[in-house]
C-alpha cells in the first residue's frame, strides 16, 4: 500500500505547533499551560475541518489561541475569587474535588452569560438578582425609569433562557 502524503492539518500542525507553543508561553509564562492551549487551538482547527483553506496560518492560529487565553485567564480569575471567598469563611469548609469543579464550571458559565449582556442590562440584572434591590431603587440608582429596568431584566432573563436551551 503506498504511503499517502501528509494532509493539510498535519502540515499545519508540524510547521506551526512549536511556534504557537512558544507564542503562548511568552504570554502565559507557563510551559505546560502553553502546551495545553496550543493543543486546544489545533483541536479547534481540526473540528472546523478547514486546515486546507487557511491563508495566514500564524494569524489564524494566534486568533484562536487569543480567545482561548482570554477564557483561561477568566477561569483563573474566577477560581482565585472563589478560593479567596472560601478562605474568608470563619470555619473551614471541606469540598470534594468534584463539587469544586462543578462550582467553578457554574461560575465560569455565569461569567460568560453576564459577559454577553450589555453594560446597563448587566448592572440592572446584578442589582436586582444579587443585591436584592427593587425595580424603583435600581431605576433611581441608574437614573432610568422602572419600565426601563423591567425591559432590561426581560432582556437578561431571555438571554439566560436562550443560553440554557443551548
Amino acid at each position: 500500500m503506498p504511503v499517502q502524503p501528509p494532509g493539510p492539518f498535519h502540515t499545519l500542525y508540524s510547521q506551526h505547533h512549536d511556534w504557537l507553543k512558544g507564542w503562548l508561553r511568552s504570554r502565559i509564562g507557563n510551559t505546560s499551560d502553553a502546551a495545553d492551549l496550543a493543543q486546544d487551538t489545533f483541536v479547534r482547527v481540526l473540528a472546523n475541518r478547514n486546515a486546507d483553506g487557511i491563508r495566514e496560518p500564524r494569524t489564524y492560529l494566534s486568533t484562536i489561541a487569543r480567545a482561548l487565553l482570554i477564557d483561561h485567564f477568566r477561569r483563573q480569575s474566577i477560581e482565585r475569587a472563589y478560593l479567596e471567598a472560601l478562605a474568608a469563611r470563619p470555619e473551614p469548609l471541606a469540598i470534594s474535588p468534584e463539587t469544586r469543579l462543578a462550582i467553578l464550571e457554574t461560575l465560569t458559565a455565569i461569567d460568560a452569560m453576564l459577559d454577553g449582556l450589555g453594560e446597563r442590562t448587566r448592572a440592572i440584572f446584578l442589582a436586582v438578582q444579587l443585591e436584592g434591590l427593587g425595580y424603583a431603587a435600581v431605576g433611581e440608582r441608574l437614573g432610568v425609569s422602572v419600565t426601563t429596568v423591567k425591559k432590561h431584566l426581560i432582556r437578561a432573563m431571555t438571554h439566560c433562557l436562550l443560553l440554557m436551551d443551548d
